[in-house]
């Protein structure tokens, strides 16, 4: 016999299961399942009317499901808020100057030209998001996923940029002067001319990345990763390249003036027309995989 009691579904034989009501936010009246397999003999299973769900689970998962943050469905006309949902949406020259977009989901969204100077923005999504000119002038974005976003010309000077994601990102003239990118993803992005003057990249992943004709003065990549990036007429003068690895790496007419290159690697990596007036090479892997001398400066003999 089946008992109806509250907070409880059903009896089963040896264990009991928990009626759960939680409300979620409609999008666009559209019901939406959800389903998490818990063992094969178990299951959370979600019914969804038009404003609410009835989730059956065993009661050891109860406590990890009102632990879940609330589920966030809106629309392009919603204000900027903490985990917005502004996928896809139209958002040309919008003035977000200050505000706060943690956690918001901005994938895929034009936001060309957009003022976003001081906003916070770490945690986001905004991977495949047009951010061409956009303004991040002193933004944060710590953490926050910009996967082959479209930042060409954009400004993020003093932008915070720790742990970011900007793998195959679209970087051309970008000014990221004086930005925080410690520790950030730059696999295969596209960084042609931009100012980099200032920046903190140490232990960054630039392999494969291409840095043309860009602006690297007194920048921070110690430890950074950059092997078979592009750094043709690059300039990194007085730069802390101190264990960079840039192994197979294209540096033709670079210019290393005054630059620490200590214990770092170039093997394999093309220097012709490069230029390492002062340039300490401490310890440094050499191009014929050879180590400089202690106290190299210059030359590597």
């Amino acid at each position: 016999m089946s008992r109806r009691r509250r907070g409880i579904a059903g009896t089963y034989p040896g264990r009991s299961r928990l009626a759960f009501r939680r409300t979620i936010p409609a999008g666009g009246g559209s019901g939406v399942c959800f389903q998490r397999a818990l063992s094969r003999r178990e299951r959370a299973i979600v019914r969804i009317h038009d404003r609410s769900a009835v989730v059956l689970l065993p009661p050891l998962c109860l406590l990890a499901l009102l632990q879940w943050p609330a589920v966030a469905w809106t629309a392009c006309d919603d204000p900027p808020a903490r985990r917005v949902n502004w996928l896809h949406c139209d958002k040309q020259g919008a003035d977000l100057t200050g505000a706060d977009l943690r956690e918001a989901v901005l994938t895929q969204a034009n936001l060309t030209a957009a003022k976003l100077a001081g906003a916070r923005l770490s945690g986001a999504d905004l991977g495949d998001a047009t951010l061409s000119r956009a303004n991040f002038a002193g933004a944060a974005l710590v953490g926050t996923r910009l996967v082959s976003a479209k930042l060409d010309q954009a400004g993020l000077v003093g932008a915070s940029m720790a742990g970011a994601r900007l793998d195959r990102a679209a970087l051309t003239q970008a000014n990221l002067s004086n930005a925080d990118l410690s520790g950030a993803r730059l696999y295969q992005a596209d960084l042609t001319g931009a100012n980099l003057s200032g920046a903190n990249l140490s232990q960054a992943m630039l392999a494969q990345a291409d840095l043309t004709d860009a602006k690297l003065p007194n920048v921070n990549l110690s430890g950074a990763t950059l092997s078979r990036a592009v750094l043709e007429n690059a300039v990194l003068s007085g730069a802390n390249l101190h264990g960079v690895k840039l192994d197979g790496a294209n540096l033709l007419g670079v210019d290393f003036t005054g630059a620490d290159l200590g214990e770092a690697t170039l093997a394999d990596a093309r220097i012709d027309g490069a230029r390492f007036t002062g340039a300490k090479l401490d310890s440094t892997i050499w191009v014929n995989r050879r180590r400089c001398p202690p106290g190299s400066v210059e030359e590597c003999r």
